[in-house]
């Protein structure tokens, strides 16, 4: 049966924040909205955006974590979340309230950071793609 079942490793910038395996489904949430992944769904990747990540295991039951936004990756069993901040709980309400105060409201100055760092990344593809076609 654990052939069957998923890992799960949630990564954030400097430690690893959970690292579980037997996970029977992860639920987390994208621009566009919630979405489920079960073991044999196909390889994806998905952007995720600030809100409430759940898993399930036999051990534990349902688990939230409350995740900043980052990426997803599902390849067979393995599903790899990097984010930059999550906030485990049991209490929704006060997840989800983590959620707005820590993840939703970012302040100015980061929200320039974070502009510009992604306009760097996108000029960076950009001369790379014309040095590879060189």
């Amino acid at each position: 049966m654990l052939a069957t079942l998923m890992n799960l490793k949630i990564l954030l910038p400097f430690q690893i924040f959970a690292e579980k395996s037997g996970i029977s489904r992860i639920v987390a949430e994208s621009s566009e909205g919630s979405f489920g992944l079960l073991p044999r769904r196909l390889d994806c990747v998905m952007a995720l955006v600030p809100g409430i990540l759940i898993y399930e295991n036999e051990t534990e039951g349902e688990i939230y974590v409350a995740v900043d936004e980052g990426v997803l990756i599902k390849t067979g069993m393995d599903v790899l979340v990097s984010v930059r901040h999550a906030i485990g709980g049991t209490d929704l309400g006060l997840l989800h309230a983590a959620v707005e105060r820590e993840f939703l409201n970012l302040n100015e100055r980061e929200q320039s950071v974070r502009s510009v760092m992604a306009k760097m990344e996108s000029s960076f593809i950009r001369r790379l793609v014309e040095f590879h076609r060189e």
